[in-house]
């Protein structure tokens, strides 16, 4: 139990009675970096607390509660000399802890605890991902391993977990309160890339988890990082994506897409840009003059000018015509914007009509621009650029093997070459 300071000016109603009415508080030390202080009103005063925090913002200060002066106290609101240091000690624990980057309350630092400070770190960095990563974290991270403390985490542990996520199988979006609804496996489904598609899964949502830690273990919050380090991804679980559509299936899907969704299918292919990023398209970000197309915001969250091919620009041109600067470039033919998975039932009935099986998401439409492009001669870099990445690892990564024509003619036009003809090394061993 702390001891309790006595202080004969503050500790009785009778002493605080006899102090000047001020806006300034009459101050006592409790102990070291911390000051209760007693701010005298015309009736009564205020219990008032100052922290030493250190650094640049030298005191925290803040009032606890209201002195016993005209009422009696009731341990809650209404507090004695006594009883207001204790509450300032509770409250000074609570500030030391927050500026360490621990809990408010006395306890372990958790695996919670950090998913918690990573993405609050990430939001204030104005991170894109930082929705994604909640999604993540409430879902597959916080209910295995949210209690478990960052200190004790093994790599066995984490190993475990990881497991155990790659083998159930896909979740479904589930309604707020109902119980967790998984995707059903049928017979047609092909038992390896249901595989590996859990497995690619699992290494994002392991991302998550170890970025999480690791900013624990920057901040000092964590001895060491030794546990997670250890732990890799799954191997081969990201495989290049190969399916993409051939120039009569994109002519297809174009004609059997609705009459509101074509546009939108057609700017896909015209410029491999994201869903998202279609959708937030106004008239403005297309410049006939140049035959470009600008994305103010991509997933990286910087922007970009796409180079459109005369066709593209020819498209985008009578999409623009007699309209608005301000004007949403695609929309629906009710004139509201396409929002969040508006597009996956329209590309489903397009699928369909266009006896393209297995089906394919919107997403392919991107895949099929870069793969046509690759596998045309374009250069990784610029197909990279189009796209919005930073540099080519994610291009070679997923359609570096559909550039092997032209790799082919590289090689034979700049390979080494020693004068060997008909193939005869036998006979030109006997000349030695």
């Amino acid at each position: 139990m702390a001891r309790t300071v006595r202080d004969t000016k503050l500790e009785s109603r009778t002493a605080r009675g006899a102090l000047k009415a001020s806006g300034k508080p009459y101050w006592r030390a409790i102990e070291g970096g911390l000051h209760l202080g007693y701010r005298k009103g015309r009736t009564s005063g205020k219990w008032v607390l100052r922290v030493h925090m250190g650094g640049a913002k030298a005191y925290e200060t803040e009032t606890i509660a209201t002195a016993d002066d005209t009422i009696d106290a009731d341990g809650d609101i209404v507090l004695t000399f006594q009883q207001a240091q204790g509450e300032a000690r509770k409250r000074f624990i609570a500030l030391r802890r927050a500026a360490a980057g621990l809990p408010a309350e006395a306890g372990p630092y958790t695996v919670r605890s950090a998913i918690e400070d990573y993405l609050t770190w990430i939001e204030a960095e104005g991170r894109k991902s930082v929705k994604d990563a909640r999604v993540r974290a409430a879902a597959m991270i916080l209910p295995r391993l949210g209690g478990v403390e960052c200190a004790k985490l093994t790599s066995k542990m984490i190993r475990a977990w990881r497991d155990a996520i790659a083998a159930e199988p896909a979740r479904l979006r589930t309604k707020k309160g109902k119980p967790q609804q998984h995707r059903q496996i049928i017979a047609d489904d092909d038992p390896e890339t249901v595989g590996r598609r859990r497995k690619a899964t699992t290494n994002r949502t392991l991302t998550v988890l170890k970025a999480a830690l690791n900013h624990a273990w920057r901040e000092r919050r964590v001895a060491s990082d030794e546990a997670w380090r250890a732990v890799q991804p799954f191997r081969e679980a990201d495989a290049a994506r190969s399916r993409y559509l051939t120039a009569d299936e994109c002519r297809r899907i174009i004609n059997a897409a609705a009459a509101e969704f074509r546009p939108l299918v057609v700017a896909a292919l015209q410029t491999g840009a994201r869903f998202g990023e279609l959708g937030a398209l106004t008239v403005r970000d297309f410049n006939p003059d140049s035959g470009t197309l600008h994305i103010r915001k991509s997933k990286s969250g910087k922007e970009r000018d796409i180079v459109l091919t005369d066709e593209g620009t020819t498209f985008f041109r009578g999409l623009t015509a007699g309209r608005s600067a301000a004007d949403r470039l695609l929309v629906k033919a009710n004139g509201e914007r396409w929002g969040t998975s508006h597009q996956s039932r329209p590309m489903r009935n397009a699928c369909e009509h266009a006896r393209i099986d297995p089906p394919v998401s919107f997403h392919t439409l991107r895949h099929t621009w870069a793969s046509l492009a690759v596998m045309a001669g374009m250069s990784l870099m610029v197909v990279a650029r189009n796209l919005g990445h930073a540099d080519t690892r994610m291009v070679e990564k997923h359609y570096g093997h559909l550039a092997k024509s032209w790799i082919a003619e590289a090689v034979r036009a700049a390979a080494p070459r020693f004068g060997i003809e008909g193939g005869n090394v036998a006979a030109m061993a006997d000349h030695r």
